[in-house]
């Protein structure tokens, strides 16, 4: 029991690459390019399979992502970078990382069907995803894991606080409100409000000490 609390309040980061499954948007459009490098620099999970993602590539890839039935909606963004809009099914995380309920770090990148991912969770965590990835014959290989100290945010403030400075809201002025940011993640208002809060204040907390020495 003690070895497990122990864990539980330690950080392993995970580095693993996944097959991702045949209709997965961006596994079979690697696929059908070998060659290429996806990076996936932005991704919105919106459930059942559903999203948003913003992407860049080693090559040109508009053919291959507007004709995937995974994927609703292909813009352009010009010098090989798309933002696509997933169709129902058409990919997300994978099962296992969702019963996991881990996060992969943004930017990763996906190649001839691979996906590479760094993971922050317990080793608790990560133990349980390699085992489910296991045993549902996933192809995966582990590249690294190594302690990374105490966790600062839980995966669920971790999603909150990147999807509100992705997206603005500390920005000045600011690019989103916190209503539209509530609707984004299908959270209500209040909810949202309550999570910001607690970031904030363990954010600041955190370098409160740094702010003091490098302010006059």
């Amino acid at each position: 029991m003690t070895v497990l609390i122990l864990c539980d309040n330690m950080v392993n980061q995970l580095r693993i690459e996944v097959r991702l499954p045949e209709g997965h948007w961006s596994g079979d459009v690697s696929r059908q390019r070998p060659e290429a490098i996806l990076r996936i620099e932005e991704t919105m999970p919106l459930g059942r399979g559903r999203g948003t993602a913003k992407i860049s590539s080693s090559n040109e890839l508009i053919d291959e992502l507007n004709s995937h039935s995974g994927i609703d909606e292909v813009r352009n963004l010009g010098s090989n970078r798309y933002e696509v809009d997933i169709a129902r099914k058409g990919g997300g995380y994978i099962k296992e990382v969702r019963e996991v309920g881990v996060i992969p770090q943004s930017p990763f990148e996906v190649r001839d069907g691979w996906v590479d991912w760094t993971i922050e969770c317990s080793a608790e965590k990560s133990r349980e995803l390699v085992q489910l990835l296991r045993d549902g014959g996933v192809p995966y290989r582990v590249v690294s894991t190594r302690s990374t100290g105490s966790r600062m945010l839980t995966p669920r403030q971790r999603l909150i606080f990147d999807s509100a400075l992705n997206e603005g809201y500390w920005d000045t002025p600011r690019r989103i409100t916190l209503s539209a940011l509530a609707e984004l993640l299908g959270l209500s208002k209040s909810t949202i409000s309550v999570h910001l809060h607690k970031i904030e204040g363990i954010v600041l907390n955190s370098f409160a000490d740094d702010v003091r020495r490098n302010s006059p």
